[in-house]
């Protein structure tokens, strides 16, 4: 089934990729022409060096990154998840000191399949909540 394997190919990019940081893996995976559309992208490369920067940034700034897939849905080019990312905030994220603390973010994904590679992402995450574990941001 297409959308079985397009699942498989997502779950492969966040655990092989993106949690235990085998970025190789990304210039077989990740189409040539990939766009992540996160604003928080803007001005970086597309194609397998878009996913390796972003890589490298996450997997800098925390430790023991993995993703739980709490939902996800296949049709037809796109596969949908929603994912609790977890880890320790070990490094610099963006001009912010570690602070050793423990996380759990809630995101939702966006993939588009192409040719049996990634070609596209979209990204919704809940940073509040994760500057608000980190103890960077006071709750309400």
């Amino acid at each position: 089934m297409p959308y079985e394997a397009n699942k498989r190919l997502v779950r492969r990019t966040l655990d092989e990729i993106y949690a235990s940081g085998d970025l190789a893996l990304a210039d077989e995976l990740i189409a040539a022409d990939f766009v992540d559309h996160d604003p928080d992208h803007g001005g970086q490369p597309t194609g397998p060096a878009a996913v390796k920067e972003t890589v490298e940034r996450l997997r800098g700034a925390f430790a023991d990154l993995r993703f739980e897939v709490l939902d996800e849905i296949a049709e037809h080019d796109r596969v949908v998840q929603r994912v609790v990312m977890r880890g320790r905030h070990t490094g610099p994220l963006m001009a912010i000191e570690p602070t050793g603390r423990e996380f759990a973010s809630r995101q939702i994904y966006i993939w588009r399949i192409a040719e049996g590679r990634i070609a596209e992402h979209w990204g919704v995450r809940d940073d509040i909540g994760l500057l608000r574990q980190l103890g960077l941001v006071l709750a309400p």
